[in-house]
């Protein structure tokens, strides 16, 4: 890193933000940056003085130790929070450990060097002494509540984005998902009217005036409104040309921190300098745009200049579409111009709706995706996982019933090959009744061959191509971006013999490819890759869940036990296809037709085989999961579609004897 860039990045720090170039250039020549992988000590408690710290990206966390070595947590410091300094002051050892909470860049002047720096920029020492005051006077005012808080600043790069309504509607669902404390800061200039406050319920509330002289060494609360909503409100005005008040800004959210949660700033959509600095306070940037290819280039020039000229981490900053507008751009063109991906997709809010559209109308599609992004700000997510299984995953219905009626939060779909299908189709829009419906379709045994294309053996004696257009009738063009809740289709690569998480482009090409079962169906292409199915490296995929953060994982494990399939296998070895549901022998005539053709009826080898394997494969993804559900599909066969309510019947049995489970689950 040069020079310029290491002092633009100083500069950009709060404690050095008021000095000149020379006194810059100083710190430059005295510090380096280094970088600290997450869990990494960055010095322990007992140590010498070492250097003076400054936090530029990531989190750090304090603690000391306990008479039996168990960590006490003391604070968690921030972007712009420096630390180590009253050991370098008094010449005395560390007091306490200091550790990287993720990957952290800061900022270090060593010892020596902080001393030669302290008396070239007397006004350092100043700032350090009235710091050092400020945070005994806190200690001894403001006793601190031990949580991590997250800065959030809602921003657009012009005016009527809906930038307002989502942030109101993100703070009132961070309060009900996650059941902690929230505040949203109305900020604006002077000149300008609170709205924050009306749509709130709240008449002529305090505004605290950054521009004021005073240093915040307390949290001045009698400008602090509570709502009726349990969460707060805090409004302010600043001036643009007054470097105060980004300061005092700052102090203010150093003590919110230790009271709040959340953090939600509503900024106004201007460019000036002092909203840069104040979105450089904020742990993640939510940017609101419309899909309008000229909102679109705003939104792109606007992102660019926080990256290029602010030296914005692009992993905070997260781009939302709101779809007020109308516009003919596919969602690939619209990340064609905006150059990132899109963070999620907002919604039109019908005219004359509530602001409130949480409170008043949360079974709206706006509601519902505020409410899955306020869950992944929370960390409190949960996410459905559907097996694989054949006919057995018709079962996937009946559990999807009950989650319907009994409103079990879903934010997150997955499923591998028959669960790949339940899970698009619910992901669409879909309900559990009109799934019901498509596999109604299949109200005979002979109305299985309306899937089956046979041809010559060389990679699979199924073609596919009817099972592509019995998906295509049902889900046509619909791509990843239609669904209305993220959802993930799991295949395996021949090649790299790994699986393959899909999640872009349409989904009957995925489902296809998830659903090609090995020696019965021909490798699907998907792009420039040759896939099978899902259930091959995942039967009951929880894995990738857990690789995404969801800490709260529902499966459907409708594959069933090694017992139980040897027992089925056993049932069904008669040659003549006797029914065991029925006192009398009957002849199966799909079973007939297919041993008719295969004489060892190789369809029921390879997938009774590879059902074996994966009985146990899905037992050990089962243990990833908080709530299993494995319905009990004993006296039914994984070729038996024309039976899909009984099977739907299975699931919603064993969803209704697991519900407490879910329950608990979702409010923990």
């Amino acid at each position: 890193m040069d020079s310029k860039d290491k002092e633009f990045i100083i500069q950009g720090l709060p404690f050095f933000s008021g000095l000149g170039r020379k006194r810059l250039a100083a710190i430059c020549a005295r510090s380096r940056i280094v970088e600290y992988r997450k869990g990494q000590v960055i010095y322990e408690e007992g140590s010498p003085p070492s250097a003076f710290y400054c936090i530029l990206s990531g989190r750090v966390q304090v603690y000391t130790r306990d008479e039996e070595g168990g960590r006490i947590l003391l604070e968690y410091l921030h972007r712009g929070k420096y630390f180590g300094i009253i050991s370098l002051l008094t010449n005395e050892t560390h007091s306490v450990t200091s550790e990287a909470v993720n990957d952290c860049s800061i900022l270090v002047i060593d010892k020596e060097g902080f001393d030669l720096l302290l008396r070239e920029v007397p006004q350092l020492a100043v700032d350090l002494s009235r710091t050092l005051s400020r945070r005994l006077k806190r200690k001894d005012i403001h006793q601190k509540r031990i949580f991590e808080s997250t800065i959030i600043s809602v921003f657009s790069s012009y005016a009527q984005a809906g930038k307002t309504i989502y942030a109101l509607n993100l703070a009132l669902s961070l309060n009900r998902e996650t059941r902690k404390s929230v505040i949203i800061l109305d900020i604006l200039p002077q000149d300008k009217i609170h709205t924050l406050p009306q749509k709130l319920g709240i008449h002529q509330p305090p505004i605290f005036d950054l521009s004021g002289r005073e240093d915040v060494y307390v949290l001045p609360r009698e400008f602090i409104s509570k709502t009726g909503f349990d969460i707060d409100l805090f409004c302010f005005y600043y001036r643009e040309d007054n470097e105060e008040c980004l300061k005092r800004l700052v102090e203010i959210l150093s003590i919110l921190v230790n009271d709040y949660h959340f953090i939600v700033l509503d900024l106004p959509a201007e460019m000036d300098r002092a909203i840069i600095k104040m979105l450089n306070q904020s742990d993640l940037i939510h940017i609101l745009s419309s899909p309008d290819s000229c909102d679109l280039k705003r939104t792109n020039s606007l992102v660019g200049r926080l990256k290029a000229d602010f030296n914005f981490d692009p992993a905070k900053i997260k781009i939302l579409i709101n779809e007020y507008k109308l516009s003919k751009l596919s969602h690939g063109g619209q990340t064609e111009i905006l150059e990132q991906e899109i963070f999620a997709t907002l919604p039109k809010i019908e005219f004359n709706s509530p602001v409130r559209l949480i409170i008043d109308a949360p079974d709206c599609e706006y509601s519902k995706t505020v409410r899955r992004i306020a869950r992944q700000l929370g960390d409190c997510l949960v996410g459905l996982v559907l097996g694989v299984g054949a006919g057995y995953g018709f079962c996937h219905v009946g559990v999807l019933k009950v989650i319907e009626e009994e409103k079990i939060p879903i934010d997150v779909i997955v499923g591998s090959s028959i669960g790949s299908l339940m899970a698009s189709l619910w992901a669409i829009g879909k309900s559990s009744g009109e799934i019901l419906e498509i596999i109604r379709e299949f109200k005979e045994p002979k109305h299985i061959w309306g899937l089956v294309d046979i041809t010559f053996p060389r990679m699979g004696f199924i073609k596919g191509n009817k099972l592509y257009r019995f998906l295509k009738k049902h889900l046509g063009d619909k791509t990843f971006y239609d669904v209305k809740l993220p959802l993930m289709v799991i295949a395996s690569d021949v090649h790299k013999k790994e699986p393959k998480i899909l999640d872009k482009g349409l989904l009957v090409d995925a489902i296809m490819a998830s659903c090609s079962m090995p020696g019965v169906f021909a490798p699907f292409k998907f792009k420039e890759e040759a896939l099978f199915d899902g259930g091959v490296t995942y039967p009951l995929p929880t894995e990738p869940l857990v690789q995404m953060g969801i800490k709260k994982i529902i499966a459907v494990n409708v594959t069933p036990s090694r017992e139980d399939i040897l027992k089925q296998l056993k049932k069904f070895k008669d040659p003549l296809g006797v029914s065991p549901d029925s006192g009398k022998a009957k002849v199966s005539g799909i079973f007939s037709r297919l041993k008719s053709i295969f004489k060892w009826n190789i369809l029921e080898i390879i997938f009774s085989s590879v059902e074996v394997l994966q009985s146990e494969v899905a037992r050990k993804e089962s243990e990833l999961a908080d709530v299993v559900l494995h319905p009990d599909t004993s006296g039914l066969f994984w070729l038996e579609l024309h039976k899909a309510e009984e099977f739907a019947r299975r699931g919603e049995e064993e969803a209704r004897r697991q519900l407490d489970n879910m329950r608990q689950l979702v409010k923990e």
